[in-house]
């Protein structure tokens, strides 16, 4: 009850200041992960949630479920495969040197040995759109550019999980892997991702059923609904599920996604909000002061280092612009995904498991802080720069 309020009182605050923040580099993920912080143990205590408190992992995961299912709605199919270009540079390439840069500053910096090194690296390479989403979400941003950002932080959360359990699997000194356990996980997710949708959308195809208009945008909800509670219950990935679902959905049933759009951003958008509060709330003063400044070292160089040179390594002869490169680079912010393998990480009983999520939420904060504030800055600069040519054309053609 104390969450809801909290959570109803800041979002309130957060629709009355709207306007204000557009226009600013105030961002609603950033004053919900502050309200958090402000509201959890150590400041005044509203909120009293700790790291391996289930409603915290299940608020994150719903969150994150939700994400991504709108990120797949959001292209098909054709839109996915015509596109692919440079978003399979930066999973190809970028993911797996983003990984690597991650693990080489865990290790060199932060101390940690190379397993765990790398443990944190994985946790840490997944993207996430929706902390940069007024550049994402911006048509005056180069298509080019959204669609890169956006394929990519949709897909790597669920390539960067079969690094994460197994690398979770070598810190704990197993010898048995579970990859047989791991890749059914995966294919039981793209099954689901996939069936559920193409089934339901196919039936209300037919001469015996029919969606009425009222209904149209739950048809999508209660498609994402069953991907839920089906991937629960067979254990299947549920992120790969998520991401396909959307794809499907957007692929065999255009009116049910552009139905769906209006609605699924809102109910995504209050997960999102829900969880940052919550995410927020773990940060406390007491939490802060337990990391090391070698770890505050290696946050910040995990955000100005290891993503950018390894994208500038990926798109190295792509024909990107300059421009594009540098706010592809810069815009690589953690998010859910990285919450999520965080809480997993953290609940497995590693040794090292409470100094890796220490690492892994500074880092995840310091980049909500970071990217939020700037996207409107960049986007805005984007926006600038195509008035500009536009401008520049217009004066050619008059003379």
């Amino acid at each position: 009850m104390t969450l809801l309020l909290s959570y109803s009182a800041v979002l309130l605050l957060a629709v009355l200041v709207s306007a204000f923040a557009h226009r600013t580099v105030l961002s609603t993920a950033v004053l919900f992960l502050a309200a958090g912080f402000v509201l959890g143990d150590g400041v005044t205590g509203v909120l009293e949630l700790q790291p391996a408190d289930p409603l915290v992992a299940t608020l994150a995961e719903l969150a994150l479920f939700a994400v991504l299912f709108t990120d797949g709605m959001r292209v098909g199919w054709n839109d996915l495969t015509s596109a692919w270009r440079l978003p399979g540079r930066a999973l190809g390439w970028g993911m797996p040197l983003t990984l690597l840069i991650t693990a080489v500053l865990a290790h060199f910096v932060a101390g940690l040995d190379w397993p765990e090194a790398l443990l944190v690296g994985a946790v840490l390479a997944p993207t996430d759109p929706v902390f940069a989403a007024a550049l994402v979400g911006n048509e005056k941003v180069p298509q080019r550019l959204r669609r890169l950002l956006n394929v990519e932080s949709g897909v790597n959360d669920g390539l960067a999980l079969p690094f994460v359990i197994v690398l979770l699997e070598i810190t704990q000194d197993s010898s048995d892997l579970h990859l047989g356990k791991l890749g059914s996980e995966l294919a039981i997710g793209l099954a689901i991702g996939v069936g559920v949708p193409w089934v339901a959308i196919r039936l209300e195809r037919t001469r015996w059923f029919a969606a009425a208009s009222d209904y149209q945008a739950i048809n999508a909800v209660a498609i994402g609904l069953l991907v839920f509670a089906l991937g629960e219950a067979t254990h299947g990935n549920l992120f790969l599920a998520a991401f396909a679902a959307g794809v499907t959905v957007a692929t065999i049933g255009q009116r049910e996604k552009e139905a769906f759009h209006e609605f699924g951003e809102l109910v995504a958008e209050l997960l999102k909000l829900v969880a940052l509060l919550a995410f927020g709330a773990l940060i406390s003063p007491s939490f802060l002061a337990e990391i090391p400044w070698t770890g505050w070292v290696f946050a910040v160089l995990a955000l100005v280092v290891a993503r950018p040179v390894a994208l500038s390594v990926s798109f190295l002869g792509s024909g990107l612009g300059a421009r594009e490169q540098v706010a592809a680079m810069w815009f690589g912010p953690k998010g859910f995904a990285s919450v999520v393998y965080g809480l997993i990480v953290l609940n497995s009983g590693i040794a090292a498991a409470d100094e890796i999520f220490h690492l892994v939420a500074l880092t995840i904060a310091l980049s909500i802080l970071a990217h939020s504030s700037s996207d409107v800055v960049i986007a805005r600069q984007f926006g600038e720069e195509r008035e500009g040519d536009r401008w520049f054309r217009t004066f050619r053609r008059r003379d």
